[in-house]
């Protein structure tokens, strides 16, 4: 990662990368998404803040999870959340 990222993007060494093409939050609840983004910490993919339900930020502040990367093809970035700091990858 850039030198200049932050501390918790630059502990990321391997990316997770999805593994499914849908926000399981979403499925549940009937709902729809926008785009996708996957948690490196535990690699679950979910909705981004586009999204009606923001199903990704909600489990970085509730499970404290703090990188996400986004789940779209051809995109090749990581977002911390406590740093609002962004890193291409």
């Amino acid at each position: 990662m850039a030198a200049d990222a932050c501390s918790h993007i630059r502990s990321i060494h391997t990316i997770k990368h999805a593994r499914q093409r849908e926000c399981d939050e979403c499925v549940k609840i009937g709902s729809g998404w926008v785009h996708l983004r996957t948690c490196q910490t535990c690699g679950v993919t979910l909705c981004c803040d586009s999204s009606p339900n923001r199903h990704a930020s909600k489990h970085a502040r509730a499970a404290g999870h703090p990188v996400i990367a986004s789940a779209e093809p051809g995109e090749r970035w990581l977002y911390c959340y406590p740093d609002d700091a962004y890193a291409e990858y």
